[in-house]
């Protein structure tokens, strides 16, 4: 099932990377195929878009484990600590709207065993 940020913004292999950051890698590091695994994004598609990020500032490269670099959100960048309040208002947002749903539909239940 798709976040509410991936019904929101799109399911595209970059929205699926910035999700998995955002969720798991602003305090920890990952390997790329960690990131690829659980982005579910091929390591081929992950190793052309993480160079990108890599670029804007978006992802830090912050040590090597063996053979594996490891990556992690960029926090300190202004343009994704916004990223990160704008991820995290959507899903806010979600949340309440379900919380709204399920109190309306306990609600008319409720009423209707009444009337019964």
């Amino acid at each position: 099932m798709a976040s509410a940020f991936i019904k929101y913004e799109g399911n595209t292999p970059r929205n699926r990377i910035m999700e998995f950051l955002v969720t798991f890698a602003v305090e920890d590091d990952y390997s790329m195929m960690d990131i690829a695994k659980h982005s579910k994004v091929s390591y081929a598609a992950l190793k052309m878009i993480l160079k990108e990020f890599v670029k804007e500032r978006r992802v830090s490269f912050t040590r090597n484990v063996g053979k594996a670099k490891m990556y992690k959100l960029n926090a300190q960048n202004p343009i994704i600590k916004k990223f990160i309040e704008y991820y995290w208002k959507i899903i806010e947002q979600e949340t309440e709207e379900k919380r709204s749903v399920d109190y309306h539909v306990q609600s008319v239940g409720m009423a209707s065993t009444q009337h019964s």
